[in-house]
């Protein structure tokens, strides 16, 4: 059960308790709760909400932008009914690592701030009683972790995170906490693979469980009629008259897994999911064997004062939004999103590029450009010493992201790294491993990508090869001959593009980001940078040239809303590419999209 990612469900056999509410919380700078016994007591608590990011919750500088240990603690009953029973605590995420106490009793580390893992509390816990739980968790940043960065000490003794990256370091408990009950002989996992034959479509399935007893797969419709049913731990459901799952239309199964021993039901599971097919073919994107255009957003979990923590009101907005300005798809820029994210786009029929925290593994200010095209620092990231742990780290990510998110319908696609460092040779064999762990952990083989950096040209990178599509992020008009030389940015785009088109194949390619930073009270004419007029500019610019190539097969625009970054020069209060504020009110690009994708036929580039 500890391993088992399934989302927690309430059945007949399972229970689910959230543990969210306002817990205690501590700073540990000088690193001594451990040795100072704080598992069984924080010594001098303030309140904190869970889940959220605790940074802007404090008036103080030096409380948001601590790096270093900090605890939190709560009480939780267990009902005395659960004796017999496996007792776990799941933590959708803790942002970077996490040591989990209960009762004083260490019971399980994980590493990693943006996937779900279990604490088994079974033989700790006292039934009929509360219990304490501690949490000590750590937000600093490496180079042998994900997302990569470094930590530095000031002359002051505090020390700080030296992210690699271009959004802000949330941390803490920011996904929800939940206590289950589980029986001692479970299910672990389920997984699923989709096949269409005409009107019919059949759907092979492997349950994981603890114990040796039989195992039933059930499906109902929508409406709770069964259509299919299957026993043993392997087998195939075949489904007459299918009703597909697609872009807008969702249409969502329940999967019914029970373990039985004879008519006692042991343990029972359900899940919702959409049957659909996704697959590159030629230089197309096939969504159920018909072409698709993706249009939509990189996006952020991100938001004001809970900065990364989950809140269902925020994400329910941003489908709201993304559905007014006719999107399709987006990326989750630049790690797993939480969970309800996914349940949520399967239900409103959204893509997803689902993408590991697998940012910053370049060496450069905050992975900006240098002044000029192609001349950022000359790097070999991947000839470091400590790259065979952050390969490792990465593929423990990469396995957890796909273990937890296969069933999804909305996943089309993963996405491995966003800009990497790639143009010297040594970056090679990193992809390659990554890139065939993918499909061999993946029983759907969803396409795999990983989004290219601006100075990673077609002359340059040398690890495009291993995707099944490529992904472009490109900033030609900002970063690049911004303002008065937008028209020589687009000679030089066009240029790049024709050089990919020398050597591409058939393989597709999709824009990951373009965008300008946009002020939402800055209006001027003629227009200059940071202006919303620059803003449309710009993007009329960039959609001239993806209109121009066929093989270009989606947009998804840098950024769908503000969010926090760093401090620096290059940054005022955050990053301004939103098409929408971080308050998710549009700004003037917003309606240029939504008359954009309003008039873009459902198959844009397919079949003429």
């Amino acid at each position: 059960m500890v391993s088992s990612l399934l989302y927690p469900r309430v059945t007949s056999t399972r229970r689910v308790i959230s543990l969210d509410g306002m817990w205690n919380f501590q700073f540990d700078p000088a690193s001594e709760g451990v040795a100072a016994n704080w598992a069984n007591g924080l010594p001098a608590p303030v309140s904190m909400p869970v889940p959220s990011s605790f940074c802007d919750i404090f008036t103080d500088k030096d409380s948001r932008e601590y790096a270093g240990d900090f605890w939190y603690e709560t009480d939780f009953f267990v009902p005395g009914e659960w004796e017999g029973n496996e007792v776990v605590i799941r933590f959708g995420s803790a942002t970077h690592t996490a040591r989990v106490f209960i009762n004083g009793t260490e019971v399980c580390s994980h590493v990693g701030g943006f996937l779900p893992f279990n604490a088994l509390a079974t033989g700790v816990v006292k039934y009929n009683e509360y219990n304490k739980l501690s949490v000590l968790v750590n937000n600093e940043l490496s180079e042998t972790m994900l997302p990569c960065g470094a930590t530095q000490t000031l002359s002051n003794g505090k020390k700080v995170c030296a992210p690699y990256f271009d959004f802000y370091n949330y941390a803490g408990i920011q996904r929800p906490v939940k206590l289950l009950m589980i029986p001692k002989e479970s299910i672990t996992d389920f997984t699923v693979n989709h096949n269409i034959n005409d009107a019919d479509a059949d759907v092979d399935y492997t349950v994981e469980t603890t114990g040796e007893n039989n195992v039933v797969v059930t499906a109902y419709d929508a409406k709770g009629n069964q259509v299919a049913e299957s026993c043993g731990k392997t087998g195939t459901l075949h489904i007459e008259n299918a009703k597909l799952w697609n872009v807008h239309a969702p249409y969502l199964y329940k999967f019914v897994v029970k373990i039985v021993d004879g008519d006692k039901v042991i343990d029972e599971y359900y899940d919702t999911i959409g049957i659909r097919t996704f697959k590159v073919e030629g230089e197309k994107l096939l969504l159920n064997g018909k072409h698709v255009y993706l249009r939509g957003f990189g996006k952020h979990e991100d938001a004001d004062i809970r900065g990364r923590g989950l809140d269902m009101v925020t994400v329910k907005r941003d489908f709201e939004l993304m559905k007014w300005i006719g999107s399709n798809c987006f990326r989750t820029s630049h790690y797993p999103y939480a969970e309800e994210v996914y349940y949520m786009a399967d239900e409103e029929g959204f893509l997803i590029i689902d993408e590991t925290p697998a940012v910053g593994l370049m060496e450069s200010t905050m992975n900006f450009l240098a002044a000029n095209q192609g001349t950022g620092k000359k790097v070999t990231f991947f000839e470091k010493e400590t790259t065979p742990v952050l390969l490792e780290h990465h593929r423990e990510v990469l396995k957890d992201m796909i273990k937890r998110d296969k069933n999804h319908a909305s996943v089309i696609a993963w996405s491995i790294l966003n800009e990497p460092e790639t143009n010297h040779e040594t970056a090679t064999p990193y992809f390659e491993n990554l890139f065939d762990y993918a499909h061999e952990l993946d029983v759907q083989k969803r396409p795999r990508t990983f989004a290219v950096v601006m100075m990673s040209l077609p002359h340059t990178c040398k690890c495009w090869q291993v995707s099944d599509f490529v992904s472009l992020n490109r900033y030609y008009g900002w970063y690049v001959m911004g303002g008065a030389d937008i028209s020589d940015a687009e000679e030089a785009f066009r240029q790049e593009m024709d050089g990919w088109a020398a050597i591409r194949g058939e393989r597709p390619f999709i824009f990951t980001e373009y965008g300008a930073d946009t002020l939402g009270s800055e209006h001027k004419l003629p227009s200059v940078m940071w202006s919303q007029e620059y803003q449309d500019e710009y993007l009329d610019m960039n959609h001239r040239v993806f209109d121009s190539y066929d093989w270009v097969q989606g947009e998804l625009v840098w950024n769908f809303a503000d969010f926090q970054t760093t401090e620096g020069i290059m940054r005022a209060n955050g990053n301004k590419k939103g098409i929408f504020t971080r308050q998710r009110q549009p700004k003037d690009a917003a309606f240029h999209f939504k008359a954009r994708w309003d008039s873009l036929p459902v198959d844009y580039k397919g079949d003429k």
